[in-house]
């Protein structure tokens, strides 16, 4: 945490109360389309064997295959490789 961050927290705090400086208001833009459960499905899907004369998984076939089961309406295979990608949460 920068202090900066720290600096924008208390002078909200200050200004709008306790319950602003804990929760961030509504960003601007496009609401994720992709909930959780579907980002389960697709990295399950992933961790499954390939599909049949396929050696391995693609981030094509995997797109593909996630539309094919209703995991979501439409989805890329760019979206497919950030949902894979993400980092997992440190408990350390």
């Amino acid at each position: 945490m920068s202090v900066a961050t720290v600096f924008n927290i208390k002078r909200r705090y200050l200004t709008e109360g306790l319950d602003a400086a804990l929760r961030d208001k509504p960003r601007s833009g496009k609401p994720a389309t992709i909930d959780g459960t579907a980002r389960a499905h697709i990295t399950a899907l992933a961790c499954s064997s390939a599909p049949d004369g396929h050696a391995r998984w693609t981030l094509r076939l995997l797109a593909d295959k996630a539309v094919e089961l209703g995991f979501c309406d439409s989805i890329s295979h760019t979206s497919v490789k950030e949902i894979l990608k993400k980092p997992r949460s440190s408990h350390t």
